[in-house]
């Protein structure tokens, strides 16, 4: 009786507790209903938030809200368009010849000597709260030389009990150009730049002579050592110097990579046991961007939350036609940013989150291909729709065609299928036929993309539409649509190449090819099987290796691959981003650089060096037309696809416009917490009836053995 009547009250008590909390699965309980914070998540931690090294997406996805560079794109202005952000202006440019006259702006490429690049920073811009910059009374530094017990008990930023800011100044962005030298730094953009700013290369030799002279861990003051490339104006202006002419420089101003890093901060995170405690600029990033982090536990949870000494950037009063009948200027002139918190969790499986995200407790979601049938159907114009279930919750779509591609590459130093023989490149060309990526894109990426013709994606100057810019090494016009080859035109290729139906004309043997991968695990196998089944078309034996990604990265660097998948998001919006890829200088084998087929040809390289100048117009189209002519005749890559990005976001956020180059957008955007919690609730509502059903029967168990039980007692007593 007793464990019955405990069990009752239990019941009861849950059932009364309905009456007043109907959300029992929010993952957010202690979090207010009205609360301005946006929820997404991450599948995995960003390796790098220090600017001079992170370069992943997921890693930009927080950097860009942190840091600012002083350009930035603009957020509505379509094609893309640089403006200022910490900047007062655009920056000035001058070019000087090889005896230091200035040069006007007209004058041809082969006479630049030098280009300075002039900018001009806003006063009164102050970095987020940080220990690094908290002050005694004296005005000395509270957390400098600490001794060794100072950070007993300190296991992040939070156990500091001072912080501080300062105003950002030139010197800041003059430092972080220097760390992209220095060899306790290693960032990926190092090679690029050496090239062109002037000393960087040096400068890095310097920096690890004075790295090896030092004990081990030792701060590198880089402040010490000037670099001949970079010049302080003023307190607010600087210059960089660089070698010739580069009109793609105004773009890397756009990126994180040329943020400020103030040397204090630096200084701070030198300090013996900090890095112990991951106390480094990779986990606790601080910059003057819209949002800074202060909470990272990159194994549950991340959150940006508002800085306190934001700037007051103000949203766009200006866009393309039609963006005020969407609504995007409904906030014009208004202080930035609209949301106070952001809070990113750990979610490794799509299907969870997707599930969350029906819930109500993800703002927005992407569309893997399990769920895409459940969110997406195609109207009769053939256009992407949300299903009717996603139209009743107001979930909205918003699709764009990324600025980035995805393709499979031969290695070009391979003995087999690289090369400019005429036997490798019509063995290339026929495998080019038979891989059919109309078919990959249905069903893996549920026509989520566009068929590749060369390398340059649709929205980047130089792409070719319709039949002016179709692969006639693969397509042939048919009733004015593009259509691949049949397969019979592969196999001829693949005879002159030496390997009748797939087989060595010389030995008989068959030819079996390798291919190199990080994919792994039961959704890879079926894509990795219908690879499998393209080369078998020519009866090809392809051998799938998959590796981990140190590995695979290991065999791209000493050129052991065969074939390889790849893909590339644009750094900036010109096509020399996209073209360069596949310039011979650029070679990842022995030079490092993100030509990963190790693709050369002179002529190639040639038009290369002549496109790289140009202003956009129509002598650059016809160069790059040449280019990408020859890139389809040599066939370095299968060129794969475009992807399509289909985001899918609640009623309660605002009307957003796809920004495929800015990563720092976070701060234009807004939510209805209000309408957010009233729909939550509505979704969520406890199904009580099995626990009162549980309850019923329970009750329609025990009664007759209490019944039982009472009539044995009395009986007894009588």
């Amino acid at each position: 009786m007793k464990v019955f009547r405990r069990f009752l009250y239990l019941i009861l008590s849950v059932l009364l507790s309905a009456c007043g909390e109907s959300t029992w699965n929010n993952p957010y309980p202690t979090a207010p209903p009205d609360s301005n914070t946006l929820y997404s998540a991450f599948n995995e931690r960003p390796k790098h938030l220090d600017p001079a090294q992170a370069y992943s997406s997921n890693e930009t996805e927080f950097t860009a809200q942190i840091y600012e560079p002083p350009l930035q794109y603009h957020y509505l202005k379509r094609p893309y368009t640089l403006v200022p952000l910490t900047a007062t202006q655009m920056p000035t440019v001058t070019y000087y010849s090889a005896t230091g006259q200035v040069l006007s702006a007209d004058t041809a490429a082969r006479r630049i000597a030098t280009s300075v690049y002039e900018v001009h920073l806003r006063p009164g811009i102050d970095y987020q709260p940080h220990p690094a910059f908290a002050r005694t009374a004296e005005g000395r530094p509270r957390y400098l030389n600490l001794p060794p017990d100072a950070l007993n008990g300190v296991s992040s930023l939070r156990d500091f009990k001072y912080t501080g800011t300062r105003e950002l100044v030139a010197d800041d962005y003059i430092y972080e150009i220097k760390r992209l030298a220095s060899p306790q730094v290693n960032s990926p953009i190092f090679g690029v730049m050496s090239e062109y700013i002037i000393g960087l290369k040096q400068y890095a030799a310097q920096l690890q002579a004075v790295a090896r002279a030092q004990p081990p861990g030792s701060y590198l003051d880089l402040s010490r050592y000037p670099l001949a490339g970079v010049e302080r104006v003023d307190r607010y202006t600087y210059r960089i110097h660089l070698h010739g002419k580069y009109p793609q420089f105004q773009y890397w101003l756009a990126m994180p990579f040329f943020a400020p890093i103030p040397p204090e901060v630096d200084r701070f995170y030198a300090q013996p046991g900090m890095a112990q405690r991951n106390l480094t600029l990779d986990w606790y990033p601080v910059g003057t961007g819209a949002y800074w982090l202060t909470h990272n536990d990159p194994n549950r949870r991340m959150v940006l939350e508002r800085n306190p000494n934001y700037h007051g950037e103000r949203y766009p009063s200006q866009g393309d036609g039609g963006d005020k009948q969407a609504g995007l200027l409904r906030d014009a002139g208004k202080p930035l940013p609209f949301i106070n918190t952001v809070v990113y969790s750990l979610e490794k499986e799509t299907i969870p989150y997707w599930n969350k995200f029906l819930q109500g407790y993800y703002d927005a979601s992407g569309i893997s291909s399990d769920s895409f049938d459940q969110a997406i159907q195609i109207d009769a114009q053939g256009e992407p729709q949300v299903t009717d279930a996603m139209h009743a919750k107001g979930i909205g779509l918003v699709a764009a065609v990324t600025t980035s591609n995805r393709f499979w590459g031969f290695n070009m130093l391979d003995s087999v299928v690289g090369g400019q023989s005429e036997r490798a490149r019509k063995l290339r060309q026929a495998i080019a036929i038979a891989v059919d990526f109309e078919e990959f894109i249905s069903i893996f990426a549920n026509g989520r993309g566009i068929p590749a013709q060369g390398p340059i994606p649709p929205g980047i100057f130089g792409y070719r539409a319709g039949a002016g810019g179709i692969n006639p090494v693969v397509y042939q016009m048919l009733n004015g649509q593009p259509v691949r080859r049949p397969i019979s035109e592969a196999r001829r290729l693949l005879a002159e190449a030496g390997y009748p139906d797939g087989r060595d004309a010389k030995t008989g043997t068959p030819l079996v090819l390798y291919f190199d991968t990080v994919a792994s695990g039961p959704d890879a196998k079926s894509r990795l099987d219908w690879m499998s089944k393209q080369f078998a078309k020519l009866n090809i034996q392809l051998v799938v290796r998959s590796s981990d990604y140190n590995r695979f990265q290991d065999k791209m660097r000493r050129g052991t691959e065969q074939l390889f998948e790849w893909g590339w998001n644009a750094d900036y919006p010109d096509p020399e981003n996209f073209l360069f890829l596949l310039y011979g200088p650029n070679m990842k084998v022995a030079k490092n650089g993100e030509n990963s087929a190790n693709y050369h040809n002179p002529e190639y390289d040639r038009l290369f060096d002549q496109m790289k100048y140009l202003d956009n117009g129509p002598q650059r189209q016809a160069i790059i037309d040449q280019m990408v002519t020859l890139l389809q005749h040599d066939s370095p890559w299968l060129f794969g696809y475009f992807p399509k990005a289909f985001t899918l976001r609640h009623a309660w956020v605002s009307p957003s416009k796809p920004n495929l180059m800015a990563n720092n957008t976070l701060k234009y955007q807004r939510i209805d917490p209000m309408l957010r919690n009233k729909l939550r609730a509505d979704w969520n509502q406890p199904v009580l009836w099995p626990l009162v059903f549980l309850l019923l029967a329970l009750v329609a168990a025990i009664t007759p053995a209490i019944w039982s039980w009472r009539q044995r007692e009395q009986g007894s007593g009588r």
